[in-house]
């Protein structure tokens, strides 16, 4: 039996979790097995349930029980869903929900990195990218793109924030991924040669033949404002360089991103 909720506030019990709460209360930190995440619209929690995530209770407006949101309630098994009108919801974000539907679901465990690695040909290295439409952009690029996992430096945007999902369209949901605690250049230890993505005198053009015939790669992606630290392309295998023209010294990260996960890609 389906629990339906209908609420007349924002301060109802059970809603702060999608009212109230900071990204890094959401994330838990002090016990990240308790912590959860917030899921936007059908096809993007779809993605999530098809990829096996939990789901812990549901938003919705009132009309979308029986429409945009039926599927995903029928998935969802017994947990609160809670309901009002559109211009309440509305006022959660300050503009109409995204098909009516939000989703809050369990944080997964993370595996390790070297677990992560693996199976894995060609990783991408997030360091330090602290926006969030980056950070979903490229996860999105990855997937599409044969970038068999992610690993980010604990200084960048965690990918399970809510614009993060919602620009990746629900790429989080598809790539495995997991926190990097130490230097990107650690993964010699599984067998990577990295390539630092950044412009220095000793760079190579993406296109060099060299890289193509890596066996295992991984792409280390910093800001387009400060970079890669110099430690980390001082001890890369690779630095390499996107060419420019009309004077154009760098791209977004998300557009560098896309075009070296097409590039390097295996073949």
């Amino acid at each position: 039996m389906k629990s339906f909720i209908e609420i007349s506030s924002l301060s109802h019990e059970g809603v702060e979790v999608f009212a109230n709460l900071t990204e890094a209360q959401l994330r838990h930190r002090s016990d990240p097995e308790k912590g959860i995440f917030i899921a936007e619209s059908p096809k993007v929690i779809n993605v999530a349930l098809n990829a096996g995530y939990i789901p812990k209770a549901l938003l919705c407006e009132r009309k979308h029980i029986t429409g945009d949101a039926a599927d995903i309630i029928s998935r969802c098994g017994d947990i609160p869903i809670y309901t009002g009108p559109r211009e309440l919801l509305a006022s959660l974000t300050g503009y109409t929900l995204t098909r009516g539907v939000l989703c809050a679901m369990k944080r997964p465990v993370l595996p390790d990195v070297e677990t992560l690695c693996r199976n894995s040909r060609r990783i991408v290295v997030i360091d330090g990218v602290v926006d969030t439409t980056n950070i979903g952009a490229i996860f999105r690029s990855a997937a599409a793109l044969g970038i068999d996992a992610v690993l980010l430096t604990r200084n960048s945007c965690d990918p399970l924030n809510r614009r993060a999902i919602r620009v990746s369209m629900g790429s989080v949901f598809l790539v495995p991924w997991t926190w990097l605690d130490d230097s990107p250049n650690t993964l010699h230890q599984f067998g990577f040669k990295t390539a630092a993505m950044a412009l220095s005198d000793n760079s190579i053009p993406i296109d060099h033949p060299i890289l193509a015939e890596e066996p295992r790669l991984a792409i280390v992606m910093g800001t387009e404002g400060d970079g890669l630290p110099k430690e980390t392309i001082a001890e890369s295998d690779y630095v390499v360089r996107i060419p420019m023209w009309h004077g154009v010294d760098s791209l977004n990260v998300a557009a560098a991103a896309a075009i070296a996960f097409w590039q390097l890609r295996v073949r």
